[in-house]
């Protein structure tokens, strides 16, 4: 019998936000190991403790640190590592890999002693807004430790690539199944339906990666598009996204609820800026939208343009005039020859396969990929960083 270990995440993301990447990797983990999902703390009142609650629905327990303000770095790490203590104490966590969505997490888990560690290199923080002045040197120390690392995406892994020996990239995938939904549902949410057509529509995090000023502009010149805008605003001032009668800001939906909307869009929009936080971003939503049927107009974001733009199947545009003309051609495209397309590429990928291939390298880092592949069929063979398919995973 194959020992089998927990898998204990920190992560800077909170698991009830935004559906994406963790949520979709460590739901799948979570079929055949436990899976512990530490989030970053909240402040408040009272003494520190930490919630735990299980998830039925993916299998993953969620702990929330909660400690009281006031504290000063020095005592929030020691409460946290006090805290991770209790976890492993209570849930008798005694063999387990450790899964770092973000080196912030070394400062208070150095102590641990695990059978092995792997860092999910999901984007580039420290480029981000507020971002921490120590992310730098605390992502140096957990390269150092790391039996394993992932990225996000290909120039996210030509970047880090000679900065730890044993790294892969790991693109976003898709869930095909639950966005081609979008291609048959015919009702649309109360909140969309009085908005006229063409929608260009658009779901994920608002925050300082969004060309607000581009999306300003071509609502401006172009008041018939209607803009359709979904999801959390966070890290920017409310006030400052533009208001015009055709830009619509719906607010967050479920992921559940996303192919509903995306149902009634015309054509599915990447309206990102070209700064340091989009520099290395691999968007989740572009093989979404592919997905649900939808034609993708973006910014030049360079894991959109390879291999989505070279192949056509987004069309790549960075001025107002451009992204104008670049929904206009989609709006008149052969909707059914890009459809096959991209389902073509589609079918070379999964959440369900990613997990696989990345499974494998865990196992292999931990000590078990030979008594998995003794005790089941061949598996398949991790992505090599030169496959050229490994661009639409």
């Amino acid at each position: 019998m194959i020992n089998m270990y927990d898998l204990v995440c920190f992560s800077h993301l909170r698991w009830d936000f935004i559906y994406q990447r963790p949520q979709h990797l460590l739901s799948r983990c979570a079929r055949e190991r436990r899976v512990f999902f530490v989030e970053e703390p909240t402040f408040g009142s009272g003494t520190a403790r930490l919630d735990v609650s299980a998830r039925a629905a993916d299998g993953v327990t969620v702990a929330v640190p909660r400690l009281p303000e006031g504290l000063d770095e020095g005592e929030v790490d020691a409460a946290q590592r006090a805290l991770v203590d209790e976890l492993f104490r209570e849930h008798r966590i005694e063999d387990a890999v450790l899964w770092y969505l973000t080196p912030m997490a070394m400062s208070f888990t150095r102590h641990l002693r695990p059978r092995a560690v792997a860092y999910d290199c999901m984007d580039e923080l420290s480029a981000f807004r507020g971002a921490p002045p120590a992310v730098k040197t605390l992502e140096a120390d957990l390269l150092r430790r790391a039996d394993v690392v992932f990225t996000g995406g290909h120039s996210l892994f030509e970047m880090k690539r000679n900065q730890h020996h044993n790294i892969h990239p790991f693109p976003s995938s898709v869930d095909t199944a639950h966005f081609a939904r979008a291609r048959s549902l015919t009702s649309d949410p109360d909140d969309q339906a009085p908005i006229p057509h063409p929608r260009v529509g658009f779901f994920g995090v608002i925050d300082e990666r969004m060309d607000l000023d581009l999306l300003a502009e071509v609502a401006d010149e172009r008041p018939d598009l209607q803009l359709v805008m979904l999801g959390p605003v966070v890290k920017i001032d409310p006030a400052l996204l533009p208001r015009r009668p055709n830009l619509h800001w719906l607010g967050q939906k479920p992921y559940s609820q996303l192919p509903e909307y995306i149902a009634g869009w015309d054509v599915a929009m990447l309206p990102f800026a070209r700064n340091e936080s989009t520099r290395f971003i691999s968007p989740t939503k572009t093989p979404e939208y592919l997905a649900a049927g939808k034609p993708v107009v973006s910014t030049s974001i360079r894991d959109v343009v390879r291999p989505y733009g070279e192949s056509r199947l987004a069309r790549i545009a960075d001025t107002p005039a451009e992204f104008i003309a670049a929904i206009d051609e989609a709006l008149r495209e052969d909707a059914e020859a890009r459809v096959r397309q991209a389902d073509a590429m589609l079918a070379r990928t999964s959440w369900d396969r990613t997990w696989s291939r990345m499974n494998e390298l865990l196992d292999a880092s931990a000590g078990l990929y030979a008594a998995r592949c003794s005790a089941s069929s061949p598996p398949l063979a991790p992505l090599s960083p030169t496959d050229e398919t490994a661009g639409v995973e």
